[in-house]
């Protein structure tokens, strides 16, 4: 059903364009059930960690729904939030990055007002697992994202939340590539390191405005050091396995 996958940009980005254009053609309708997983690996030529991946984003797209010993299933066609291929270039994550400044800001400003004593515990393991993560020889992009959902998720909006988690989905190629750059020099670890911190303290402080500035200020970072990575981390992402971290 599926030709294998290859080339410059990162798999899981290709295996989740070539499946959503499958279900957008109609190709896959509505109720169909996607192949098994095994079987999808063997098609696409790919790792069982890209296909989960992939899937994962078409989940978050609400294109799909696994069901319990079933199968993967595609769901009824609804508005999308956003492309899937969203985040395949390097102009393209930028405006994630962009968008994602406001709504973090806002995320940290309610956060102040609205988080409650175990939500900022939450906050601060999430920042621990970041440096866990990091010491242990993983890159960090999921405690990343998780500290930043669990911002979100004290402000009491499921909307944000859901959003948030979304954009962060897409745009998980753009922290891979600016994670990989970053990790070429120390200063740049401590700066991203400092950044969470400062967001957390902020909120910790119930300083709203602060909280909102300190995770803006984060994003325009995160935004130049994604601007300043060397290109060769954008054909070569896929194989990158080192500390990274950045457009959170």
């Amino acid at each position: 059903m599926f030709s294998k996958v290859s080339g410059p940009v990162r798999l899981a980005d290709q295996v989740a364009a070539t499946l959503s254009e499958e279900i957008e053609s109609g190709r896959l309708a509505e109720g169909d059930r996607l192949p098994t997983e095994v079987e999808l690996v063997r098609q696409l030529g790919v790792s069982r960690t890209v296909v989960r991946e992939a899937l994962s984003r078409l989940r978050n797209a609400g294109l799909i729904e696994p069901r319990q010993g079933i199968g993967v299933f595609v769901l009824p066609r609804r508005t999308r939030p956003l492309d899937l291929e969203a985040a395949d270039t390097k102009a393209k994550v930028l405006q994630i990055v962009e968008v994602r400044r406001a709504m973090e800001g806002e995320a940290a400003h309610l956060a102040a007002a609205r988080a409650t004593p175990l939500d900022l515990a939450r906050m601060r393991q999430a920042l621990e697992a970041i440096d866990s993560a990091v010491g242990a020889g993983g890159d960090g992009v999921d405690e990343d994202l998780a500290f930043h959902r669990s911002i979100a998720e004290s402000t009491g909006n499921t909307v944000m939340v859901s959003t948030l988690r979304y954009l962060g989905d897409v745009s998980r190629s753009g922290i891979r590539v600016t994670r990989a750059n970053e990790a070429r020099r120390n200063d740049f670890i401590e700066a991203v390191r400092a950044e969470h911190h400062a967001i957390l303290a902020a909120i910790e402080a119930r300083d709203a405005e602060a909280a909102r500035m300190a995770a803006r200020l984060h994003m325009n970072h995160a935004a130049a050091r994604l601007q300043n990575a060397d290109d060769r981390f954008w054909t070569d992402a896929e194989d990158i396995e080192v500390d990274l971290d950045a457009a959170p």
